[in-house]
């Protein structure tokens, strides 16, 4: 099944040959691009759009790649690939175990960039995983433990169905991002879905009267009009 086009790519590099270069091939292939030439720029970028993918360049002229990575991950799990001129292994190691996906030494070819792109991003699409295993919000209003498939509101367990778990585990996967309801399908379900896109509305509508509060007014699982849905929990 191929990757569904337009997804977002933010493309982070100082130096303007290769954020174009990368730019361009990547639009090229599908990909709706937005190019920064800093840090600061990115995580603006990063924090305003919907982005599916960072292609991050680790010498930045205002904070490092590592920087904003670090940042990146603190909100998001968001596959991250980076570039850099270290070719040593302690360079690497370092990057991906800061939480990048994986690590491309310029130069580089960008049919290869493209590859190890198209690569991450199905086995991003294949990991629900949210930033962490088990959290909790509001007080402990609303208690997940993903491991242990336990949904509990108010200190009561409620039982989401294999559909809801999904949705809701694609949307704490990135606090913030807002998902259409073409994308809840492709994602959670990997395009495998019965029903029309407006079936979704139906499961939303079930989730939220599991663990809202006033599922007319809810704070976890937003409605942004014209869009699509987000998850509000902080």
């Amino acid at each position: 099944m191929d990757l569904p086009i337009n997804k977002n790519i933010l493309v982070v590099d100082d130096e303007p040959k290769i954020l174009d270069a990368v730019a361009s091939f990547m639009i090229t292939k599908g990909y709706c691009v937005f190019e920064a030439e800093n840090g600061y720029s990115a995580l603006e970028l990063f924090e305003k759009h919907n982005v599916s993918l960072v292609i991050l360049d680790l010498m930045l002229p205002d904070i490092s790649g590592e920087q904003v990575c670090a940042a990146i991950r603190k909100k998001s799990r968001v596959p991250i690939i980076m570039l850099t001129a270290k070719s040593e292994e302690a360079s690497q190691l370092k990057g991906l175990n800061m939480g990048a996906d994986d690590y491309i030494v310029k130069p580089f070819s960008l049919k290869l960039l493209a590859a190890r792109v198209e690569v991450v991003l199905r086995r991003a699409e294949n990991d629900l995983v949210p930033l962490v295993i088990k959290n909790s919000w509001h007080h402990g209003d609303l208690v997940v433990d993903f491991e242990k498939n336990i949904f509990c509101k108010k200190g009561v367990e409620v039982n989401l169905t294999p559909s809801e778990r999904k949705i809701l585990s694609a949307l704490m996967k990135y606090p913030g991002k807002v998902f259409t309801r073409d994308e809840l399908i492709e994602i959670a379900f990997h395009g495998i879905f019965e029903g029309y896109d407006r079936t979704i509305d139906t499961h939303i509508k079930n989730l939220r009267q599991k663990i809202e509060d006033n599922s007319k007014e809810p704070v976890y699982v937003l409605t942004i009009h014209g869009l699509g849905y987000k998850f509000g929990g902080d």
